[in-house]
């Protein structure tokens, strides 16, 4: 279903506030990998927003994303100071890993491969 304009508004107001706030916490750096907002997509009824997180150079990436978890209120708190003028009701908040570096990285390595075969059967 097309995202429709309110949602892209609310979306992203929420990623923009949500990296001021990731920064301001010191999340931005976990164990020394760094976190970003990959995507923000919010619900068409505006109750539900899903932050896609993205890792790098992080080991453990679930124990990461448990740390923000764990902050989570601390996070919707602070959210909601700064976005009560432009929203009716604060969204709920879900955080999700995104994957699609990681997905990239092994493609890279995944075709790195088939290029060095290639060059030893010529």
């Amino acid at each position: 279903m097309e995202e429709g304009k309110r949602q892209k508004q609310v979306a992203g107001v929420i990623n923009e506030e949500v990296n001021l706030i990731f920064q301001k916490m010191g999340l931005q750096m976990i164990d020394g990998g760094m976190v970003s907002i990959s995507s923000v997509k919010v619900t068409p009824d505006l109750l539900e927003a899903r932050i896609y997180l993205s890792f790098f150079k992080i080991t453990d990436t679930k124990l990461a994303l448990k740390k923000i978890e764990d902050r989570g209120w601390e996070i919707k708190k602070e959210l909601a100071i700064k976005i009560k003028h432009q929203v009716r009701r604060m969204p709920e908040i879900k955080y999700y890993l995104d994957d699609t570096l990681d997905y990239v990285f092994k493609m890279e390595e995944v075709f790195k491969q088939i290029k060095k075969d290639d060059q030893k059967d010529l």
